[in-house]
C-alpha cells in the first residue's frame, strides 16, 4: 500500500500519537517524526522566535531539513502533518518534487491571532490535501490557495478514552457536580465563574485557570489521561465548551467525554448538532450562561436522565466511525 510518515508530537492526547497507533492497528508501514524533540531549543530561544519572530517555531528550518532528509531515506508514499507543525514551504516543495503526497490534518485555526504566522500560511499552500477539523476554515483555505480542502472533524483514541470508574479511595476525591476539561481561554472564564458562584462542586482540569481568582478554587491542575477518564465518569455532568478564538464547532473533548459515556451539557453549534443530534437525544445543549445554569440544574435533579444520556452518547460515538482509525482511513482513501 505504501509507507506513511506522520509528523507530529508524541505523548498525552496529541493527535499525531493517536494517528500513529491507528496506523499500527491498520497494519500500515508507518514512521514518525516527533517535532517536539526535533525542534527542542532553550526557553529564551523559543520565546524570541515566537514573540518577536512572528510566531515562528525555534529551529523551524532545522526541523524542516530533518523531515526532508527522512523522506529521502524512507521514500514514503504519504507525509501526514498534524496541525501547524514546523515544516516550511521550501521543505514541502522538496517533498512534492520527490512525488510524495503531502497531507495536513489541520487541528488549529491558522487565522487565530495567537497562531497566525506568514511561514505557516505559506506552507499550507504546498499541501496536496488539507483536512480541516472546522467548517469555518474551509472557505478561507480555498481562498488562500490550498489545492484541495476537506472537512474531517476530530475523533477519539480508543486506547485512551473509555469508561473507567475510580477505586473507592479516589471516588470522593474525583467527584464533582460539573466537570470541565480544557484551557482557560478568556471567553470560557465567565462560564466557569458562573458555575463556581452558583454553589456547585466544580472541577476544572487544564492550563491557566489558577491565573483567575474567580476560578482558582475549582482548578485541579492539568490531569493525566487516567485521571481525566475517572473524573469524567465521576462527574454528574460534563460541560463541553468550544474554543471561539479557533472558530470551533466541536473540540477534542466533544468526542473524548462521549466515548467515556459522560452526561454532557454541550455548547450549541451546528457541528455539535450534526454530531449528537437533536437536543435531548444524546446530549443537552445551551447557548448562554443563564441557559447553561438552568439546564445543569435540571440534569442534576434527574439521575435517571443523566444515565440515559450517558449511554446514548457513548453508543452514538462508539458506533459512528469517530475513532482516529476511521479518520486516518478517510484521509488515505481521499488522498488515493
Amino acid at each position: 500500500m505504501g509507507t506513511l510518515l506522520i509528523v507530529g508530537q508524541q505523548g498525552g492526547t496529541n493527535v499525531g500519537a493517536s494517528l500513529l497507533r491507528a496506523a499500527e492497528r491498520l497494519r500500515l508501514t508507518c514512521h514518525f517524526v516527533d517535532v517536539h524533540a526535533a525542534a527542542a531549543a532553550p526557553r529564551w530561544s523559543r520565546f524570541v522566535n515566537w514573540r518577536l519572530g512572528g510566531h515562528r517555531p525555534a529551529r523551524l528550518n532545522t526541523c524542516s531539513r530533518l523531515i526532508v532528509e527522512t523522506c529521502r531515506r524512507l521514500r514514503p508514499r504519504w507525509v501526514l502533518a498534524t496541525g501547524l507543525v514546523p515544516l516550511n514551504a521550501d521543505a514541502l516543495a522538496a517533498l512534492g518534487r520527490m512525488g510524495i503526497c503531502r497531507l495536513n490534518y489541520l487541528t488549529d485555526d491558522p487565522w487565530n491571532p495567537t497562531l497566525r504566522a506568514r511561514w505557516s500560511l505559506a506552507a499550507l499552500r504546498q499541501y496536496d490535501r488539507v483536512f480541516s477539523v472546522r467548517r469555518a476554515n474551509l472557505g478561507d483555505l480555498v481562498e488562500h490557495g490550498c489545492r484541495r480542502v476537506t472537512y474531517l472533524p476530530f475523533g477519539f483514541d480508543r486506547d485512551l478514552f473509555f469508561p473507567e470508574r475510580p477505586d473507592q479511595a479516589d471516588a470522593g476525591r474525583l467527584a464533582s457536580d460539573v466537570l470541565f476539561v480544557g484551557g482557560a481561554d478568556r471567553e470560557r472564564v465567565p462560564f466557569i465563574t458562573a458555575l463556581a458562584q452558583a454553589g456547585l462542586k466544580v472541577a476544572v482540569y487544564g492550563d491557566y485557570w489558577s491565573r483567575y481568582p474567580e476560578t482558582r478554587a475549582c482548578h485541579r491542575g492539568y490531569g493525566d489521561i487516567a485521571t481525566l477518564r475517572k473524573a469524567t465518569s465521576q462527574a454528574r455532568v460534563n460541560l463541553c465548551l468550544v474554543r471561539r478564538a479557533n472558530r470551533d464547532g466541536q473540540v477534542m473533548r466533544s468526542y473524548e467525554a462521549a466515548a467515556i459515556g459522560a452526561c454532557m451539557l454541550v455548547e450549541d453549534t451546528a457541528e455539535h448538532r450534526e454530531l449528537f443530534g437533536a437536543n435531548g437525544e444524546a446530549v443537552v445543549y445551551f447557548q448562554t450562561i443563564d441557559e447553561m445554569l438552568m439546564r445543569l440544574r435540571q440534569l442534576l435533579d434527574a439521575p435517571e436522565e443523566r444515565a440515559r444520556l450517558g449511554t446514548a452518547v457513548q453508543c452514538r460515538i462508539a458506533s459512528g466511525g469517530h475513532t482516529y482509525d476511521d479518520r486516518l482511513q478517510s484521509m488515505l482513501r481521499v488522498a488515493a
